[in-house]
């Protein structure tokens, strides 16, 4: 059976910042999940390693690309 491969700094990472861009639009879990059929709250955790795919879907809804998405992040954060 396959290891699975974790950059817990890159995760939580990507975690406070899909909250901020949460909390800075105002809108909770549920309506995140009720518009992108993504559950924010468990990347936001944690408790799930995040897709690519999932990471576009949320970009697009939250208004911005998957470039703006990651900038600010050192070479450092990213593993």
């Amino acid at each position: 059976m396959g290891r699975e491969r974790y950059d817990y700094e890159l995760l939580k990472w990507t975690a406070d910042r899909l909250k901020a861009l949460r909390e800075e639009r105002g809108l909770s879990q549920e309506t995140v999940y009720f518009h992108t059929n993504i559950n924010i709250g468990r990347i936001e955790i944690g408790k799930s390693n995040i897709s690519l795919t999932s990471l576009s879907i949320l970009c697009k809804y939250f208004g911005i690309s998957i470039e703006d998405f990651f900038k600010g992040i050192s070479t450092e954060q990213a593993g």
